[in-house]
């Protein structure tokens, strides 16, 4: 037996959410840093890199805040193990922001100017997004055409997004 199918449903739901809801999360908020970045022009890649995954912890900080403090506003066992226990379930939302900020650090391998990185990153990040989205719909148990439905959905959002860049920009 996996361990999957050896928790509990309620269990199995609260992984499946923290394990990709945060990286669906932390996908859209590196395509957010990185287009509002884009629009304040030329900067280095090393600020970008920084500025998404400091970006990413302190969302992830944030997020284990918030869930620890309605744990103890439902009045449940506070204690060191449900601090660990909520900083990996919200981890997600932090390494969603590592491939774009990956994606800058090595877009000089690829000739890229400060402009094709943030493309570069934009493109990884939204990508990410989907794949997240579309890990956490079939985790869920969805059906194939609701898998690619909720992947159809993030990439909508990744482009209203994107389209956003492109407006300000201009």
């Amino acid at each position: 037996m996996t361990e999957h199918t050896t928790l509990p449903a309620t269990k199995r739901e609260a992984r499946a959410h923290a394990d990709y809801t945060g990286g669906v999360y932390g996908s859209m908020l590196a395509v957010s840093v990185v287009v509002g970045a884009g629009t304040l022009g030329e900067f280095p890649r090393l600020e970008l890199v920084l500025l998404l995954l400091l970006s990413g912890i302190a969302f992830w900080i944030a997020h284990v805040h918030a869930q620890l403090f309605g744990a103890r506003l439902a009045q449940r066992r506070f204690d060191r193990r449900t601090i660990m226990l909520v900083c990996r379930e919200e981890w997600p939302i932090v390494n969603a922001t590592v491939p774009p900020a990956l994606a800058v650090a090595v877009s000089p391998l690829f000739g890229l100017g400060t402009q094709g990185a943030i493309w570069l990153a934009i493109v990884v990040a939204v990508a990410g997004q989907m794949g997240w989205s579309a890990a956490a719909a079939r985790r869920a148990g969805a059906p194939w055409h609701l898998v690619a439905v909720s992947a159809v959905v993030n990439l909508f959002l990744g482009l209203m997004i994107i389209s956003f860049k492109v407006a300000l920009h201009h």
